[in-house]
Parts: structure tokens; sequence; C-alpha cells
């Protein structure tokens, strides 16, 4: 990676250099070169650019590079507007190869989600003291008055699965905010990005996790129903979640033109059919159907 960066460096430097003389022999001297000249030797050359950059981005599948690369292109791009250079053509590649790395995020997420799934133990999570309380609840929002009242050792109702998940979602909005910087947009737009984004990880990424998890062949019915609370909890997070990303955007959650997370209505956890599965009766206790 480091010696794909330096490459990269390299070739921008130069690019930078070459036209930083012909815009200094352009002013200083009379004759030499002329405006025109200059205007079609970057065109020409700016078309070249985007074309290896669109070429060679297309076959990176590490988001950190792909970032450092689109930083690298934005110094190198507001470099040459500083000389009156056009480099709108940039910038719209720029929202291109965006694309390209959400898509690279949303399959390291899938990983990710996948081994947290793996790992789980698909049981409560115990805690014994107020510290290990505040602990989980700092990780993901419960909001439990019942829970609250309860004496010590009590058990929180989701797995350890969930505060993993929720704190991953989180991060994928980071890496989604890190890209959309220094690109010169609106907050808004901005925001409009991200949100976008988490909605393809909750309703591509995570769905599939979890009904990934619910076809594994050794799930029986108390790890199905740990399932199926753990999904309720995550999909009533995604109110914390629209309130997480419009305080890293600055854009008010009732704007009119927010997206808004649709998660809750489309990774619901759905039992395989014609297999058991559990419903609640009206003690709130499950029963097997």
């Amino acid at each position: 990676q480091h010696e794909t960066l330096d490459g990269y460096r390299r070739y921008f430097n130069q690019i930078v250099g070459f036209f930083v003389v012909e815009d200094h022999v352009l002013h200083t001297t009379q004759g030499l070169v002329n405006r025109a000249y200059v205007e079609e030797l970057w065109e020409l050359a700016l078309s070249k650019i985007t074309a290896a950059l669109r070429t060679h981005s297309s076959y990176c599948d590490d988001p950190d590079l792909v970032l450092d690369l689109k930083n690298l292109i934005v110094i190198f791009a507001d470099t040459l507007q500083g000389y009156g250079f056009p480099v709108s053509q940039l910038f719209d590649m720029l929202l291109e190869m965006r694309e390209q790395y959400s898509e690279i995020l949303l399959k390291r997420w899938n990983v990710t989600f996948r081994q947290a799934l793996d790992q789980d133990n698909y049981s409560p999570i115990p805690v014994s003291t107020e510290e290990e309380f505040k602990h989980y609840t700092s990780q993901f929002p419960l909001h439990d008055p019942e829970l609250d009242k309860l004496p010590f050792p009590k058990k929180l109702p989701f797995s350890e699965f969930v505060p993993k998940v929720y704190s991953q979602l989180k991060e994928f909005i980071y890496a989604c905010l890190k890209y959309s910087e220094d690109l010169h947009l609106s907050s808004s737009e901005v925001d409009d990005m991200i949100r976008k984004s988490t909605n393809l990880l909750l309703t591509r990424t995570l769905s599939n996790c979890l009904q990934y998890g619910i076809k594994k062949k050794n799930i029986g019915l108390a790890e199905l129903v740990q399932l199926i609370i753990n999904s309720t909890h995550l999909e009533h997070s995604c109110q914390f979640l629209e309130e997480f990303i419009s305080n890293i955007t600055n854009v008010p959650l009732d704007a009119v033109s927010a997206t808004k997370l649709y998660g809750p209505s489309t990774f619901k956890v759905r039992p395989p059919p014609n297999e058991q599965r559990p419903r609640m009766n009206q003690n709130h206790q499950f029963n097997v159907k």
C-alpha cells in the first residue's frame, strides 16, 4: 500500500510541477506559450489522468488505500485549481469512487458482522454491578425502566452481538464521513450520502448476516429466540443512529432533505418456512409453533 501511494504521489507531483512551470512561463514571458495552448494541454492531461485513475482505483479492494488516494487527489485538484485550472472532472470522479468505496466498506463489514455472529454465545448478557451495566448501556442505547429497577445481578435482554454490531454501525458511519470530507459538498449532501450507505448496510449487509445466522445448521430454538430478540433491539436502535448521523453532519433530523433510515422495516429476522419458530403468547413468553 505504501509503495502504491508513493507511486500516486510521484505521479501527481510530476503533473503539478509541469503545469506550474507552464503557468509561470505563461505569466512571465511573452509569446512562448499562450493561454489557449495551456488550457488545451490541461484538458488533454485531465482526460488521461481521470481515465488512468478510474482504471487503477477499480482494482483496489482496500478502503484505507481508496481513502488515502482520495486525499491525494483532493490535494492535487485543490493545488491546480489554485493556479486557475478547472478541476470539476476530478471531483466528479471522486464522487464515482465514493460508490466503489462504499461497496468495499460493505464487504468488509459483512465479514465483521458474521464474525461477531459466529463468536456470539446467543445468551443474554449477565451484569453484576452498576459499573458493568453502564459499560454496556454506553455501548448500546438501552432504555428499559423495568430493567433499571431490578437489583443486581441481572441480565440484559440481548447478547454480546448487539453492542458489537451497534458499535460497528457507528464505525461504518465514521468511515463514510471520512471519504465525504474535503469534497466541497454541502452538509445536506454529506448527510444524504451517509444515510444512503447506512441504509445499504442495514438492509443488505446486516439483514443477510441475520438470515445467515438463522440458517446455520447448529442453531437451536433458544438461539433462534435470542437472535430474534437481538434483531428487535437493533431495529429499535435505528432512531439513535439517525440522531448520531445528524450530530456528525449538523443536519437536523427534521430537515426536509434528510433521508430516513429504513432498517426497521427491512432487516427483521424471518425464520425459514416449515421449521419450528417461536411465537410470543399473551404472557410475553415464547411458545413453539
